[in-house]
C-alpha cells in the first residue's frame, strides 16, 4: 500500500493549510479532481483515528475531502489551531485535514472551515459521538445539506432519538437507521407478494440501550399501523437486533439471527431459509448514507410519527 503523505502544520491558519495543500499537489501530483463532497466530522481526539478510518473506507466509493474538527481545551493547546494533512495511502480517495482547534475558535466552526470547503460540492456534517440537540441550527448544520447523527453511540439512545424527533428537519439522518437497512429490506420483501396477510401485530427483540431495535420497532409501527412489542435484552455478540416477527392471520413471519453473519427467515407455508445478514461496519453504513444526499422521507416519518407512537404504547422504553 502506498505510504500516506502526512504534513503537520503547527500553529497554523486556514490560508496556510490551503497553501500546503497546493504545494502537495504540485510536488506529488495529487489533485482534487473528482471530489464529490466535503465531509466535516466533529469528534474528540481519542476517536479521531476510528472515524477517519470509516470515512476513508467510504471515500473509496465517494471521493471527498474529509475535515476533522477536534475541540482541544486551551489548557492542552497553547495556540489557536494546529493541523495535519494526510494525502494518499490510508487517505484512500480522500484528502484528510485534521484541525485541532482551541476553545477560542471552535465555537464558530462554520468560519473555521469555510475556506476549506470544496467549491460547488455539497457539504455533509457528521457527529459520530453525541450529536447536538438541534443539528440544523448549529454553525455547521446551517450550511450542511445533510446532517448525520449516530444514536448507537449514545449512553441513552432513546432520549437522543426523542431529541432528534423534536428538532427534526429534512436532511437530518441517523446511522442507527442506516444500520437496520438490511432488516427493513428483508422484512419488506416478505410482504411484497400483493396478498393481504392480515397483519395483526409485530415484535422486535434486541439489545438494551441500543437504538437499532427501537428504530426497527418504530418503522414497523409507522409502516404497518399495528402495535409493536419490544423485548430489550442484554447486549449480545449476535448483533443489536436478534429477532423481528410480523404476526399475521396466516401465521408469523420471523427473521431471527442464528449467528453473527446469518439469519433464518420463516414464513407461513414456506420452508425456512438461511440468509446472509452481516454485521455492518461504520464505514459501510457511512458509505450507504452518502449515496443519497436528498431527504429521507421514510426516516422523517418514522422518527416523528412512528417513534412517539411506539414509545407511548410500550411499557419497556
Amino acid at each position: 500500500m502506498e505510504t500516506p503523505v502526512i504534513i503537520p502544520l503547527p500553529d497554523t491558519t486556514v490560508t496556510k493549510i490551503l497553501k500546503a495543500l497546493q504545494r502537495a499537489r504540485e510536488d506529488g501530483g495529487a489533485v482534487a479532481l473528482g471530489r464529490v463532497l466535503t465531509l466535516v466530522i466533529t469528534t474528540t481526539a481519542d476517536k479521531t483515528e476510528r472515524v477517519i478510518a470509516a470515512a476513508n473506507e467510504a471515500s473509496r466509493e465517494h471521493p471527498m475531502r474529509i475535515i476533522v474538527i477536534n475541540n482541544v481545551s486551551d489548557s492542552a493547546q497553547t495556540v489557536p489551531l494546529n493541523a495535519e494533512l494526510r494525502l494518499g495511502g490510508d487517505a484512500g480517495a480522500s484528502e484528510v485535514i485534521i484541525l485541532n482547534a482551541s476553545d477560542k475558535i471552535v465555537n464558530d466552526t462554520q468560519a473555521l472551515i469555510n475556506g476549506l470547503l470544496l467549491p460547488d460540492a455539497p457539504m455533509v456534517a457528521w457527529w459520530p459521538d453525541a450529536a447536538p440537540p438541534r443539528m440544523s441550527e448549529t454553525s455547521l448544520g446551517r450550511v450542511a445539506g445533510h446532517r448525520i447523527a449516530d444514536t448507537i453511540n449514545s449512553s441513552n439512545p432513546l432520549e437522543l432519538l426523542r431529541i432528534l424527533a423534536e428538532a427534526y428537519e429534512p436532511g437530518d439522518v441517523d446511522l442507527g437507521w442506516t444500520r437496520i437497512t438490511q432488516w427493513r429490506a428483508l422484512l419488506a420483501a416478505t410482504l411484497d407478494s400483493g396478498i393481504d396477510m392480515g397483519i395483526t401485530g409485530a415484535r422486535v427483540s434486541g439489545a438494551l440501550d441500543n437504538s437499532a431495535p427501537i428504530l426497527l420497532g418504530a418503522w414497523l409501527r409507522s409502516e404497518l399501523g399495528v402495535t409493536v412489542e419490544l423485548e430489550l435484552l442484554d447486549k449480545s455478540d449476535m448483533g443489536n437486533i436478534l429477532r423481528a416477527e410480523i404476526i399475521t392471520t396466516r401465521g408469523s413471519i420471523v427473521l431471527e439471527r442464528t449467528e453473527p453473519g446469518f439469519a433464518r427467515l420463516s414464513q407461513p407455508g414456506q420452508p425456512d431459509h438461511v440468509i446472509s445478514l452481516p454485521l455492518r461496519g461504520l464505514g459501510d453504513c457511512l458509505a450507504e448514507e452518502l449515496r443519497r444526499l436528498d431527504t429521507d422521507i421514510v426516516f422523517g416519518r418514522v422518527l416523528t410519527e412512528g417513534l412517539p407512537t411506539l414509545v407511548s404504547e410500550s411499557p419497556l422504553i
